[in-house]
């Protein structure tokens, strides 16, 4: 039975939200290919026998994806039993490329098992105490990217405003200005709550909260999910700015 090359989501950050099965595969692990948004604590969970390739994109130094996929298609190809690890931040196919992966090894005639990971675009805004959709606030959610390559489709962020409910933007820090013009030009005011939260779920986790008119002044640092809407006023661990019940008195 040939070995599959395992496609692992590394979740947030936070090594206690990896998923029990990604913990197990770490741990079985011989050769651990990874991006840079992985938390090193989660790192540290690899045995010192495991290869670790590093092949995080990375301002001045990116590694292109074409690279990726033939690296790991050479990795399985090898037939020799060991334990490939694809290891990506967040979940494999929330932003990841994990179905560009996937086709590459499938055509290659590799097996491929995808392991899903918690997205931080859910994950980061609980750890601060927002949830992202919230009976009388907020209905739904929509994910979206901040960061779009060169001669790709651009975001709509005009009718994005209005869809409604509460927009999440990963990779969105160094676009957040023209993001919020954007949103602003579309309809959304430019009161409208904004909660970024950096490097959530981890020790280091930072939680900014300003407004949709302030967020290209307000200093935020990567990597850090946003969270636009109602939702982004309140946290729901503190008494002091949680909604009142008149707020929430009103079904979804």
């Amino acid at each position: 039975m040939k070995v599959p090359v395992y496609l692992v989501g590394a979740g947030p950050g936070d090594p206690d939200l990896l998923t029990v099965k990604a913990a197990r595969l770490l741990a079985i692990a011989d050769v651990v290919v990874h991006d840079n948004l992985v938390d090193p604590a989660v790192l540290a969970l690899i045995p010192d026998r495991a290869e670790l390739i590093d092949v995080g994109k990375r301002p001045g130094r990116p590694t292109p994806q074409d690279v990726i996929n033939a690296l790991l298609v050479h990795l399985g190809s090898a037939g020799d039993g060991r334990t490939i690890v694809r290891l990506k931040g967040g979940d494999p196919f929330v932003f990841g490329r994990g179905g560009e992966e996937a086709r590459a090894l499938v055509a290659a005639g590799i097996a491929v098992e995808i392991v899903p990971g918690i997205s931080s675009a859910i994950a980061a805004p609980a750890a601060a105490g927002v949830p992202v959709t919230h009976r009388g606030l907020s209905a739904a959610f929509t994910v979206v990217t901040g960061h779009r390559e060169q001669g790709r489709q651009p975001v709509d962020w005009e009718a994005l405003a209005k869809v409604g409910g509460t927009i999440v933007v990963l990779m969105g820090v160094a676009q957040r200005g023209e993001i919020a013009r954007r949103l602003i030009a579309g309809g959304l005011a430019a009161d409208t709550p904004v909660c970024a939260i950096e490097r959530g779920t981890c020790d280091a986790q930072r939680v900014v909260r300003t407004v949709l008119g302030s967020l290209e002044q307000t200093a935020v640092v990567s990597p850090a999910t946003i969270v636009i809407g109602a939702v982004a006023a309140h946290d729901v661990l503190s008494a002091v700015v949680a909604p009142s019940t008149s707020e929430l008195s009103t079904s979804l």
